[in-house]
């Protein structure tokens, strides 16, 4: 099952685009829409015919007890759903004419021309850092520089919610993921944050080195681990917020959320 969410100033740059000027009401329908071609939920039932043992005790003509233990069948139900995500981008591309994906191209660079609507919000707020020089003797370190060497081609793509490959973008765990994968380090599949933080041993802040994942929680509504980023030394991550970007770790909004360090495997 895909994630769920979305980028909200893509979104935004999706109805100015294509609106102008719009209130909620104005454009319910179109997200109606809009949401409707993004998920494709599909819904099936299985039946599977099990056994369970009973048992059955008589009393016969003589007064003698007996037991009698027997197999009977009986309908299981199972009810499989799986959800696909195409990624709001590519669905909002494919509704706009070329005049309004014009449009749409350049508030992407504006946020929509809605800046202020998800103040607070790491997802949806550029960081100070698209670059960063990551002291040569970390680098030293052939798995960490291998990390690296992938992680930063992907600098200043944008976040996009269940993103996990260069053609989707990414989102967090995605982009890690996708790290870890390429550069070779270890091989974790497509998980969310908290199946990486489960999946690491977990090492006190004193102890973290480059290379080392790190963990944050109450980023939004979730339990366990909500992001995760690259820890690259020197109190900095490379991460995805929105864009993809290093990031100093030693703000008050990282410190009140830090979960805690994880080394792979």
């Amino acid at each position: 099952m895909d994630e769920i969410g979305h980028d909200p100033f893509e979104l935004a740059s999706y109805l100015t685009a294509k609106y102008g000027g719009y209130t909620p009401a104005q454009v319910q329908a179109e997200l109606q829409t809009l949401f409707g071609q993004q998920y494709i939920l599909t819904i099936t039932e299985t039946v599977e015919v099990r056994y369970r043992t009973e048992t059955d005790t008589w009393t016969d003509e003589n007064g003698e007890t007996h037991t009698d233990t027997y197999e009977v069948p009986y309908n299981y139900y199972i009810l499989n759903v799986s959800l696909k995500n195409k990624s709001l981008g590519a669905v909002a591309l494919s509704n706009l004419n070329p005049e309004q994906t014009e449009r749409y191209t350049i508030y992407q660079k504006t946020k929509g021309n809605r800046p202020y609507l998800f103040e607070g919000n790491i997802y949806a707020h550029a960081g100070e850092y698209t670059d960063y020089d990551i002291p040569p003797q970390a680098l030293a370190d052939p798995e960490f520089a291998a990390m690296i060497a992938e992680a930063e081609k992907y600098l200043g793509y944008p976040y996009v919610w269940g993103g996990s490959s260069p053609s989707t973008s990414f989102d967090c765990s995605g982009f890690v993921c996708w790290v870890i994968n390429q550069s070779g380090v270890g091989s974790v599949g497509r998980t969310t944050a908290t199946g990486l933080f489960n999946s690491c041993s977990h090492i006190p802040p004193d102890e973290a080195q480059p290379g080392d994942l790190i963990f944050f929680q109450g980023t939004y509504d979730t339990s366990g681990a909500s992001h995760v980023g690259i820890y690259v030394g020197n109190g900095m991550m490379i991460h995805c917020g929105s864009p993809i970007q290093y990031t100093s770790i030693n703000t008050n909004y990282w410190q009140s959320h830090f979960l805690g360090y994880g080394r792979l495997p």
